[in-house]
């Protein structure tokens, strides 16, 4: 239909707004269209993102009495949402192990019921996929990260390799399977997933069940810490990883033979998902990671970050469009990688493609224009900053400082909230004498068979001694002073420290402490950085004059 046939129609609906007009999930508009002849044909729009005039959707609505009553697909959200509240996804995974013919004790009969009923109508497939879509909006609307936004699946799909029939796609950190599912849509690409969260785990497995996808294994597990998969080498590895996580096991894993590229500081959990997903692909595989865009130029990351491009193992980095991770509005990068199928140095004169979309709306277009892509040198990256960030290296284009120090302003803020939130809650202690009364070394506690050493750290081997209380007071001025000679000179005697005694319950109180000052001092590292990039935009933005005080004179225009 041309545009002015369009214009003549009024105006035009996606399936998902009839959805919502109607109180009613999009697969069952998708039902609707199929079931009912006289549903509108489509007005405008493209074969798999049809529009429809708003006029005859509210006709036919009307005509069915669609928008008069409450759908049964709605009657079962909200019983749902009555019973399992914060707690959908256990109830997610409960529905469908009802649609799979397991015996499900736990849900009420209620729900039940209408879960029957609704099987009845329509299939098992539709109806989860209905229930998922329904979630995936309602955590859309309330901010949560709980899942991979869609803006976020449809950009990794739209940049995936083409796979073969017998690919293996890997998930690492994969949800309930939103992600993995939608990259290997094709049903006999094997498809493979770990997830922390039992409930998600389960969920996704039985709706991967219920679509028919006995190529689709996904078990429970943390991932960095106990890989479930280890000797799995796929041919894909797509991943979302949490982001901002500083316990995520750094120091259990210092001598972790993934990270192949360099340890990841405390601060960089993102770049520990990086090289575990890269340690699963096979020579020539590709890895397309979700990433903060601070990844790209913080400089903790830096070594590792000069070793991606080194070996020529980062390809691609694409800055997509503001407000594609609907939870927030921080910018985020998909990093496409892949393994050489050649060890050592990459050729210096390979490029990696810089993709900058940020000028684009999150639900445009997402093949760049010419002037938002550039294929920049290896040696022009290893500088001192090794700055990955496609906006730096588009010279071509005039730099968008408003949206930059915009964006930059919004993540600042963003980490000094959650900056004041890190900090325990702390009150009036007892003085240095109701700690040093009772106190014992890490020799005495390691003769105890207490603790272990990995490396020349200290951590517990029993449910006596809690790890964070102990390495909080290894670090306790007193045990600094202590390491340090009349000459000043210092060597930290970590046998000859010594810990308070106190009962394993005092310990966690402590331990829990320490451990939120270990993530507010790594979120002051964050900020340090973050105001370090925003001052340099403002300066450059300000003497370019493309950035110009509030209520001030205007550039070319000094102030008296």
């Amino acid at each position: 239909m041309t545009d002015a046939a369009a214009s003549s129609v009024g105006p035009l609906v996606t399936g998902a707004e009839i959805a919502r007009m109607a109180g009613v999930t999009r697969a069952a508009v998708s039902n609707w269209r199929r079931r009912y002849d006289d549903f509108p044909a489509p007005a405008g729009g493209a074969a798999n993102s049809p529009l429809y005039a708003l006029a005859e959707v509210q006709e036919w609505l009307d005509k069915q009495r669609k928008g008069q009553e409450v759908s049964p697909e709605v009657e079962l959200w909200q019983a749902m949402r009555a019973v399992y509240r914060e707690q959908m996804i256990a109830g997610l995974a409960r529905v469908a192990a009802l649609l799979c013919g397991q015996d499900e004790d736990d849900v009420p009969e209620d729900v039940a019921q209408r879960v029957q009923a609704l099987a009845r109508t329509e299939s098992s497939t539709d109806l989860v996929n209905g229930l998922t879509a329904r979630f995936m909006d309602s955590a859309r609307r309330a901010g949560s990260d709980q899942v991979t936004p869609e803006r976020v699946v449809r950009a990794l799909c739209h940049f995936a390799p083409e796979l073969s029939a017998d690919a293996t796609v890997f998930d690492p950190a994969c949800g309930i399977g939103v992600l993995l599912l939608s990259v290997a849509s094709e049903a006999g690409t094997r498809c493979v997933g770990q997830e922390l969260d039992s409930d998600s785990a389960r969920f996704a497995q039985l709706r991967a069940d219920l679509l028919g996808r006995s190529d689709v294994q996904i078990v429970e597990g943390d991932s960095l810490r106990a890989d479930q998969w280890p000797d799995l080498k796929a041919d894909l590895v797509v991943c979302d990883p949490p982001a901002g996580v500083t316990e995520w096991g750094r120091d259990e894993l210092l001598l972790d033979a993934r990270w192949d590229l360099g340890t990841p500081s405390k601060a960089e959990s993102e770049l520990a998902w990086l090289q575990h997903a890269y340690a699963h692909t096979v020579p020539g595989g590709q890895v397309l990671m979700v990433m903060p865009a601070s990844v790209a130029y913080r400089k903790a990351g830096r070594r590792i970050r000069a070793e991606l491009v080194r070996r020529g193992i980062v390809r691609q980095v694409v800055a997509l469009p503001p407000g594609t991770a609907t939870s927030h509005a921080l910018p985020v990068h998909l990093w496409c990688l892949k393994r050489p199928e050649n060890t050592g140095a990459a050729d210096p004169q390979h490029t990696v493609r810089m993709v900058d979309l940020t000028d684009n709306s999150p639900d445009g277009d997402l093949e760049p224009r010419p002037d938002q892509v550039a294929d920049v040198p290896l040696m022009q990256l290893l500088d001192d900053t090794v700055d990955l960030t496609p906006g730096t290296h588009l010279r071509s284009r005039r730099r968008d400082y408003p949206g930059e120090y915009a964006a930059l302003r919004e993540e600042l803020e963003h980490e000094i909230r959650r900056l004041a939130a890190m900090l325990p809650g702390l009150t009036e202690g007892g003085g240095p004498d109701s700690l040093d009364g009772a106190a014992t070394s890490v020799a005495e506690l390691a003769r105890a068979g207490l603790v272990a050493y990995e490396g020349q750290q200290p951590v517990s081997v029993s449910e006596q001694l809690d790890t964070d209380y102990l390495q909080g007071f290894l670090r306790s001025s007193l045990n600094v002073r202590r390491s340090t000679s009349a000459s000043g000179t210092y060597r930290f005697d970590v046998k000859g420290a010594r810990i308070p005694r106190m009962s394993v319950d005092d310990q966690r109180r402590y331990g829990s402490a320490f451990r939120a000052l270990t993530e507010f001092e790594a979120g002051v590292r964050r900020v340090d950085e973050l105001s370090r990039r925003l001052a340099e935009v403002a300066r450059e933005g300000l003497a370019s004059g493309a950035l110009a005080p509030n209520g001030g004179a205007k550039a070319g225009r000094p102030v008296d």
